[in-house]
Parts: structure tokens; sequence; C-alpha cells
């Protein structure tokens, strides 16, 4: 009697523990359903690689959205993002969506902001009807840094070194032929003049160059003093930098440890929902005496 009252009792459990997690999930998905919201389509003439369905949209740091749906436009050049706006709330005509990288995950969100009145429109020319409302959208700052750099190297390919190397060489050749027709011997003679002057001159005052040369060697010796100081006190403060970049390693490195997991757990919770219930523990941690 007793053991079928257990059994009764074990199979009631898993019975509610089943119904639960069912009405979980289904509350769950006819949430997302049922929620109320906005639709605009934003388009990116540039590569959403880290975009994902239902990543972030935020308006200055704040969600107020979702992204709903990720494609090709008609076009087959730009990338159509539709993006869901919660709640009651509605985009003006000033504002412009832009990419946004999550730290060093590679995960990216739409982030909203007003244009400004000296900000040109960069958005990009749409030849097709939309099904939305089209929000203006901006490259992304990574995007801008390559168009700079491929900028740069066009620029470097456009100058014409050839004809510079040429200019160069025709200057040297009209260099050395002045040299070859200048009188080498009267400027030799004026040169072994200037010496012997000179040293008529260093004779006469010799004691008096001997005495500036003493005090700029104690010049010189106590500058010598002054940056060994200096360089020992940069060497104190190159070790504590290279102290400070290896932490900082450390903690990219945990950081990233911790976003893997993280994203190992969400994906296995998103496969399995039933783990929440009928996980096993953990196994007891061994503490030292």
């Amino acid at each position: 009697m007793d053991s079928q009252k257990t059994k009764f009792t074990v199979g009631l459990f898993v019975a509610c523990g089943v119904g639960i997690a069912l009405v979980a999930v289904i509350w769950l998905g006819m949430s997302r359903i049922f929620e109320k919201g906005q639709f605009y389509a934003a388009y990116f003439n540039e590569s959403v690689q880290g975009l994902d369905k239902d990543s972030p949209v935020k308006y200055r740091g704040v969600s107020i959205g979702r992204v709903e749906r990720i494609g090709v436009a008609p076009d087959s050049k730009l990338i159509q993002v539709v993006l869901k706006i919660e709640g009651l709330q509605k985009l003006e005509s000033d504002m412009v969506a832009q990419l946004k990288s999550v730290g060093i995950t590679g995960s990216m969100f739409v982030e909203l902001d007003r244009m400004r009145e000296d900000e040109p429109d960069l958005s990009p020319h749409l030849s097709f009807p939309t099904e939305y409302q089209v929000v203006g959208s901006k490259p992304s700052d990574i995007s801008k840094i390559l168009k700079g750099i491929d900028d740069v190297l066009t620029k470097i390919k456009s100058v014409d070194l050839e004809g510079i190397s040429d200019r160069v060489k025709l200057n040297l050749d009209d260099l050395k032929q002045a040299i070859t027709d200048a009188n080498v011997k009267r400027v030799s003679k004026s040169i072994t003049d200037l010496l012997e002057r000179a040293d008529r001159i260093l004779v006469k005052n010799e004691e008096t160059i001997h005495k500036d040369l003493v005090e700029l060697a104690k010049t010189l010796e106590n500058a010598r003093g002054f940056f060994g100081k200096g360089s020992s006190l940069v060497g104190k403060v190159d070790d504590s930098y290279s102290y400070l970049e290896r932490q900082l390693l450390i903690i990219a490195q945990n950081l990233e440890k911790a976003s893997e997991n993280l994203d190992r757990l969400t994906e296995l919770l998103a496969d399995q929902p039933s783990q929440l219930l009928f996980g096993e523990p953990p196994a007891p941690r061994k503490l030292e005496q």
C-alpha cells in the first residue's frame, strides 16, 4: 500500500513539473506573438556579421526593441533589417541606425540616435518600394576605419613614384655637374687659410677655452646624473605598465571564457529547456581541511 502511494506521489509530482514547463514554454512563445510594437526597416550597405534575430535595438544605450528579421533587400545589394519597437514608441524622421559591437564576443546590436544638424545623411539610396517605414542608417565605426585605410592606399597608389625617381636622379646629375665645374683648388686653399687662422686664435685663448671646457664637463656630469634618475623612473613606470597590461590580458581572457560558458548554457537551455527541472545537481565540492 505504501509503495503504491509513493509511486502515485512521484507520478503526480512529475506530471505537475511537466505541466508547469509546458505552460512556461507556451507562455513565452505566445507572449512574443501578442506583443505590441511598431515595425521599421533599416538598410545597411555593409556586412551585418554578428547581428541575429532578436538582437537588441537600443536608443542611446536603452533597449527599446529587437531585430525581427534580417534578409537581403530586393535590389540584391543592401541588407534589410526589420526592427520591432516595443510599446507605443514611434521613431521620428531624424532617427538614424548604426551597427555596434558588444565587447569581444563579436555580437552586434542596432543603436538608434538622432542625427545632428551638421551631420550629412549617409543612408544608402533605395531604388525599390518598402513594406515598412524606413529608418536612416550610417556606416559602423569599423566600416569607417576600413574605408579610411582604403582611401589612403588609393592615394599612395596614385602617386607617380617613377616620375619622382626620375626627377631626383636628374637633380643629382645636375649637382654632380656643378661640383665638377667648381674651382676645387681655390676652395681648398681658402679652407686651409681659415684653419690656420682658427689655430692661431686657439693658441691665444687656450687658458680661457680650458676653463670653459672644465665648466662644460661639470655641466655634462650633472646632466648625466639627472638623466640617470629619469631613466630609473621611466623603468619603474614601464614595469608598472607591463604589470597592468598583463592583468588586463588575464581579465580579458576570463571574460571571454565566461562569455563562451554563457553562450553554451544559453544554447543548452534553448535546445533542452527541461534541464532547468530535471538536470543533475553539480558534484559536491571538496573542501580542504
